[in-house]
């Protein structure tokens, strides 16, 4: 059917419509495979971690009650009895008046409840692992210590479900002896670019042609965001060819991408070939956010898919602003959606930013360092087509749809993209 028209909805509207997708399965997956993906089950500890106490300086085991008060003017003075060895436990323990030497990560013996850093003591003798230390600070109990199961407490949450692992993450999960663990799937993602002036990127454009620029972009942003991208290359514009090739791409994936075709005109195939598809609905055609309008939103069964601008600039946004969260979120990100989470800069613009109410306007901006002051953000401007807009861009700033735009001298945010 040829609507013939958009059927505008609000970004929020889009996004609620994204948001009712429903997050793929789990499967294990080795611990050097868990980066940046979602914990689909709680990492229960097996163990305390740290395992006893643990010094974390280089220094001298004490207990705090012995160094009250001790400074640089009134230092205090103990008796070193041990260099306790890191990878062994301690068999002495301290006495009232009694210190041992030890290195960043040794277990304390008992009696000792603190740790002074070396700088800040002074041994009497030559021989620095025995003999008279002169403390020059005080240590209050627990002070330079890694406490016993401060990271984790054995038969309790580590790592809650939903958590997304980040390397600190992964460290901990490591240090817990986790080699393996369930993880949301990473969605695959197809891609499929249309247009009969497309050719591949070996080729020479002749005048009315341009090479295939949104495969590739597409899939680098898809891999950016934890997802599989699966190329199709370039679909003809006519019925036929698109059909087979999406329906191909739905079987074999869980999210498709269709850039181009997303207009209103008689080439602009995208909204038939979804709606022949058997279990389809269009959900959106038209978002009201600038560049990316034309955007489509559809379902086929359980999985969604979507028409992208054909022009470049466009299509990236709308990958950065609804598409990339897609993919977060189908790995059961739970902070998918939420702008408060993306990277931003405060900048002070350049030069006054109009807008045009009733749509959200992403403005591409590039950032001017500044010593002392923040950065000076510089629109830039130029049509959806062009790529050196995004290229030269550092991030996108955002005009809300009820605003008409931005004064000069204005703090604005970058969202660093």
């Amino acid at each position: 059917m040829n609507h013939g028209f958009f059927t505008i909805i609000s970004r929020e509207e889009f996004v609620r419509k994204l948001k009712g997708f429903v997050p793929l399965d789990a499967e294990t997956a080795d611990l050097s495979l868990a980066l940046n993906r979602v914990l689909a089950d709680d990492l229960i500890a097996p163990h305390d971690w740290p395992l006893l106490d643990r010094s974390c300086m280089d220094g001298y085991a004490v207990n705090a009650r012995d160094v009250f008060g001790a400074g640089e003017s009134n230092p205090g003075y103990l008796e070193c009895v041990a260099a306790l060895p890191i990878d062994r436990l301690p068999d002495i323990s301290l006495k009232p008046g009694e210190c041992a030497r030890i290195a960043t990560g040794g277990i304390l013996p008992d009696g000792a409840d603190g740790v002074v850093m070396v700088e800040h003591t002074h041994a009497m003798e030559d021989d620095d692992t025995g003999g008279t230390i002169e403390i020059r600070r005080s240590a209050a109990p627990g002070e330079n210590v890694m406490q016993r199961g401060e990271d984790a407490r054995e038969g309790k949450v580590a790592l809650a479900k939903g958590t997304v692992m980040r390397p600190q993450e992964i460290g901990l999960a490591a240090a817990l002896g986790f080699e393996t663990m369930k993880l949301a799937r990473r969605p695959r993602v197809g891609i499929l670019s249309t247009g009969d002036e497309l050719i591949p990127t070996h080729q020479t454009p002749v005048p009315g042609q341009v090479r295939d620029v949104n495969t590739h972009s597409l899939a680098a942003l898809v891999e950016q965001a934890g997802g599989v991208p699966v190329p199709y290359g370039i679909v003809k514009d006519d019925l036929e060819h698109l059909s087979d090739a999406l329906g191909t791409a739905i079987r074999d994936n869980d999210l498709v991408l269709l850039s181009g075709g997303s207009s209103i005109g008689v080439r602009d195939l995208t909204v038939q070939t979804i709606e022949a598809m058997n279990g389809a609905e269009i959900l959106a055609h038209g978002v009201a956010i600038s560049p990316g309008k034309p955007t489509i939103l559809g379902r086929v069964g359980t999985k969604p898919v979507l028409g992208l601008p054909g022009q470049v600039t466009s299509a990236l946004v709308v990958m950065h602003v609804l598409i990339l969260p897609l993919i977060r979120h189908l790995q059961g990100d739970g902070l998918a959606f939420d702008r408060t989470v993306r990277t931003l800069r405060k900048a002070e613009l350049a030069r006054n930013l109009p807008s045009k109410p009733g749509r959200e306007d992403y403005v591409r901006i590039r950032l001017e360092e500044r010593e002392g002051q923040p950065p000076l953000a510089h629109p830039v401007l130029g049509k959806s087509g062009l790529l050196r807009t995004i290229v030269q861009a550092h991030g996108l700033a955002c005009i809300p749809a009820e605003s008409e735009g931005f004064y000069g001298n204005d703090l604005i945010d970058v969202w660093i993209i």
